[in-house]
Order: structure tokens, then sequence, then C-alpha cells
């Protein structure tokens, strides 16, 4: 853990995909596909009972992957999600308690923000690693760059309504060092088992300038 902790998740991949698997053996097929599209990093989801078992399936059998588990909303999730094998940890937002349960896990992690004064409490945590959600609702690029002078240390994975059309407005932010795509595995490609279609939108997510 001790490595993992120093790990820049915001330089992994230029979209980290972010994803819901019904199964174990849905999960391990879209990390196979994501990979071979170029997006070695898979943020998996706790929205279905299968999650915590995808990702231990996807940390066993995807090598080189870097797995981590999204919308951490509460305490216990974050100890459940890092016994499952998960490598990261990602929250909607933040509370004090699920700040430090998150701690305590030793494991990097991105917590939500939505509002300036919840970027000045991280920051005072010394967070600078965040995800900015829900990010089209919330004021979209526009706001990250307005909040790039008075809080340059903050760094930013905005997630929440992007599509590959406005990804790159983003990308081109000095604060932002990746987005978050749902996009990257469309609902029909999944239940179709249409992995060729997701390894096509990662290879075209993955070629996106920073």
């Amino acid at each position: 853990m001790s490595s993992l902790h120093d790990v820049d998740l915001l330089s992994v991949v230029p979209v980290m995909p972010v994803v819901v698997a019904n199964s174990a053996d849905e999960g391990v097929a879209i990390a196979r596909a994501l990979v071979a599209g170029g997006l070695p990093a898979i943020e998996l989801t706790l929205r279905t009972d299968a999650a915590l078992d995808a990702i231990r399936a996807i940390a066993d059998e995807v090598p080189g992957i870097l797995v981590g588990a999204g919308t951490i909303t509460r305490p216990g999730h974050a100890k459940l999600a890092a016994d499952a094998g998960a490598q990261f940890l990602v929250s909607p937002g933040t509370t004090g308690s699920l700040l430090h349960a998150m701690q305590d896990t030793g494991l990097p992690f991105l917590p939500g923000t939505a509002t300036v004064s919840e970027v000045l409490a991280a920051l005072e945590a010394g967070i600078t690693q965040l995800k900015f959600f829900p990010a089209e609702a919330a004021g979209g690029a526009a706001f990250l760059k307005s909040v790039a002078g008075p809080l340059p240390a903050a760094r930013f994975c905005p997630t929440g309504g992007i599509t590959p059309a406005s990804a790159p407005s983003y990308l081109a932010l000095p604060n932002v060092g990746c987005v978050g795509g749902s996009w990257l595995t469309p609902a029909d490609a999944v239940a179709s088992g249409d992995w060729d279609r997701i390894t096509k939108l990662a290879a075209e997510a993955a070629a996106l300038v920073r």
C-alpha cells in the first residue's frame, strides 16, 4: 500500500473509465476491453451487489490494470473496497468521517468536491488531487478555469455529464489531469458483449491530449 499511496491518479490515463458491473465476469470482460484499448485503469462503482466481487476478480485476473472503487459514500465502503483489492478510492462528495476512512486504508483517493469551500476544506486537509462532481451540473470547465487562479494547488478529475465532445475542453485546463467517462461502456455494448466496441471507444479516449 505504501507504494500505491504515491500514485498520481490524475496522470494514469486521460479518461478514467467509470464503470458499473452487474457481475464479476462482466467486470473482468470490460476491464480487459479497456486495457486492450490503451486505458489500463478502471473506476468500478459500488452501485451493484456484484461490485466488490467484480473488483476482486479484476484485481486477480486482469494484469496491468489499476482498479479502483468509486461511489464510496459511507465510511465502511472504504475498507470493504480495500479488502476486495481496490487500488484507489473515489467518492462523489466528502464528509469528515468519509475522508478519514479513505485515509485509513492507505490507498490513494479522490474525494469529491463541487464548491470552492469544499475544495478549500480538502486543501486544508493536505489533499490536492480531487474529483469534481457533478462536473457539468456544477459549472463545468468554466468553473474549473475560474478556480485555477485562486486555488493553484488543486488538481481535478471532473466527472459527470462529460462526453467525447466536451472532454478536450476540460483536458486543456492546467488544473485538470484527467476526466471521468461513463461513455466508454455503453449499456447496449455491455449487454450484448460487444467488447470490441468498448475497446474502440477506449482507444479513442486514450488518444485524447492532456
